[in-house]
């Protein structure tokens, strides 16, 4: 399908690869990312309000979301809308789902998807059965229920066409518990019925690189406007963003056109890798937003002919990509932050989360490290951390806590990388917290020192070490459910035997001639 036709644009190069195109949270890349008093649910029931005639139909100029089935025929065909991608995050974060045409959507179609989908590796094999892992008997369908407050354009397609993010419930209705998104939505119950509400804003960071169609070569940055590929160490670089200006603008206005919200881009310190920070909100519509956002710049890169990766550790020598969680917790009725006591100093609600970070993020690291790559990220000498201390404004350890004031409390978990699924990463980070709050664990002393700087690494090592950690802690059982654990499991082993039968160029270069 094509891309459509380049938009003029009046955006002046050097202000926009720095600053949001709107609302922005000023004080840079990080400053007050989440303010807990900007408590937005993302997808209240709406239907029994009474609204002014004018109100009632506002959704028409809506960019993102209607309330009912009838508003959702309504907004298609004000805008022409052909078809609808019906689609749902699989374990990888892949987009799965049906396309239909737009009249359908909105007649009594049922939709359904096999339930094995969501139990095969990233390379679409299906693994042996092992441990708590179990196929249905009869591989039955899982329905696809739309959630029409994601309902959006899909703005890089030459035919009019809108998207839709779908749930997953079994025959009777039930949630699939092993999906991502009933995942994170169990999560953040377990939150809700203790009067809570966590608030968080992520940072996704990823690599442009030249198209390779060969993956026995590595990858390269691309060629940038000034006909040169860009190099590393362009942290924060004005020109490196402009080298990609075209790129950005399609960002951009793909992501306008969707209703997403970017609050900054910059430009990274590998070479031609960018970051995009998110306004800080509710869990699972940011988690929905990082799920679009991956798409429409994979996209937006195609359309120039280069690709967008989000690979933890793409370029040999090369910084890896992170995706950062800022994370706070607010009081559901007062909205005021439960890390904050009343005369601004730390709560020991705040101290409890990281005393769950440290002691559950080692064992729910393979939720925030899904593959055999993101441990290549995970290494001494790295600017990723390898430990699980916590420190004020201190980039070198696992849970860093920004600079801010009492309202805006917060903590930073920097260890997932950009490659994970951002339903399964958010949940497990919020989840890792929730057991620190409820269990009053308290955590170690912060540290103001370099913490990678010792060489040891308090985290598993690579995949199967990370699997058994999370098959091991009988907590997750409960947070995640008993069938997720063993699903994502089974899934990950079934990913690391996929991994062992390929042979590497390492294997080639110093066992080849000399064992």
């Amino acid at each position: 399908m094509s891309k459509p036709k380049k938009k003029s644009s009046s955006r002046p190069p050097s202000v926009a690869a720095v600053k949001p195109r709107k609302s922005p949270v000023g004080g840079g890349k990080e400053a007050n990312a989440v303010k807990p008093t900007a408590d937005r649910p993302a997808r209240r029931d709406l239907s029994h309000v009474r609204l002014s005639e004018e109100e009632a139909r506002a959704f028409l100029d809506s960019k993102r979301g209607v309330r009912s089935i009838e508003e959702a025929g309504e907004w298609l065909t004000a805008r022409g809308i052909d078809d609808v991608e019906c689609i749902t995050p699989d374990l990888a974060g892949v987009a799965r789902g049906k396309m239909m045409p737009a009249k359908k959507f909105v007649g009594n179609t049922s939709l359904a998807l096999p339930s094995a989908l969501f139990m095969h590796t990233i390379s679409g094999e299906y693994p042996e059965e092992t441990g708590d892992f179990r196929y249905s008997p009869n591989d039955g369908d899982l329905k696809l229920m739309p959630d029409l407050s994601t309902l959006c354009r899909v703005p890089w397609e030459s035919d009019p066409t809108a998207q839709v993010i779908c749930d997953l419930v079994d025959q009777s209705g039930a949630a699939v518990g092993y999906t991502p998104r009933n995942v994170l939505k169990r999560v953040m119950a377990l939150y809700e019925n203790r009067g809570w509400k966590p608030v968080i804003a992520p940072e996704i960071e990823f690599y442009l690189v030249s198209k390779n169609v060969d993956p026995d070569y590595p990858l390269v940055p691309p060629i940038g406007r000034s006909g040169r590929q860009i190099q590393s160490g362009q942290s924060y670089s004005i020109g490196g963003v402009n080298e990609f200006d075209e790129l950005i603008d399609d960002i951009y206005d793909y992501s306008d056109a969707q209703g997403l919200e970017i609050d900054t881009l910059i430009h990274e310190e590998g070479a031609a890798q960018l970051e995009i920070n998110l306004r800080h909100g509710d869990p699972l519509e940011l988690a929905d937003q990082v799920f679009l956002f991956k798409r429409t710049i994979r996209e937006a890169a195609m359309g120039q002919d280069i690709y967008a990766t989000f690979m933890a550790k793409p370029i040999q020598g090369q910084p890896g990509s992170a995706m950062h969680i800022h994370q706070s917790v607010v009081d559901s009725r007062t909205g005021k932050n439960v890390f904050s006591n009343e005369d601004g100093t730390a709560s020991e609600l705040f101290y409890h989360f990281l005393g769950g970070m440290q002691k559950y993020v080692p064992g729910a690291l393979i939720m925030m490290a899904p593959y055999v790559n993101s441990y290549r990220r995970l290494t001494h000498g790295m600017a990723a951390p390898t430990n699980c201390e916590w420190g004020f404004d201190n980039r070198t350890t696992a849970f860093r806590v920004p600079t801010s004031d009492p309202q805006a409390r917060r903590v930073e978990n920097r260890l997932p990388s950009s490659d994970t699924n951002p339903y399964l990463a958010i949940a497990a980070s919020l989840a890792c917290g929730y057991l620190g709050m409820v269990g009053a664990i308290a955590p170690s002393d912060p540290t103001d020192q370099t913490a990678n700087e010792d060489g040891e690494i308090a985290l598993p090592r690579g995949l199967l070490e990370a699997v058994a950690a999370f098959e091991a802690e009988e907590a997750f059982r409960e947070v995640f459910s008993r069938e997720f654990v063993g699903t994502y499991a089974g899934v990950k082993r079934g990913e690391h035997e996929t991994f062992m039968q390929v042979i590497s160029p390492w294997e080639r270069e110093f066992l080849l001639l000399q064992v």
